[in-house]
């Protein structure tokens, strides 16, 4: 098996706009597991588009640390921040942008 291909175990992507977001489970040759964070981001040139990718990798011994300050700062955005901002409305909105595109995949 490709070496690639070996060492990615999970994937999951968030499209965000011009955003994508990707976290990415992978492995050591030990056998071990880390997670990746990539944030791509489309930008035209010409007649397509470029992306620039930004990558973060982040290690066991690091994953509860990371998780309860990412929960902690954005709690306080949303609370001490933010408090008059509905963000389920944004959930909503991309549920929303989904189900019209699935609209227009379907066959009449």
């Amino acid at each position: 098996m490709e070496e690639r291909e070996r060492e990615k175990i999970y994937s999951k992507r968030v499209r965000a706009g011009k955003r994508t977001y990707f976290f990415d489970v992978k492995s050591t040759r030990a056998n071990d597991y880390y997670l990746t964070i990539t944030e791509s981001r489309r930008h035209p040139q010409g007649d397509g588009f470029v992306y620039e990718k930004h990558k973060m990798f982040l290690y066991k011994e690091d994953f509860d640390k990371f998780v309860e300050a990412l929960q902690e700062t954005v709690d306080h955005i949303k609370t001490e921040l933010m408090p008059e901002v509905d963000f389920a409305q944004f959930a909503q909105r991309e549920r929303d942008e989904l189900d019209d595109f699935a609209s227009e995949l379907k066959w009449d």
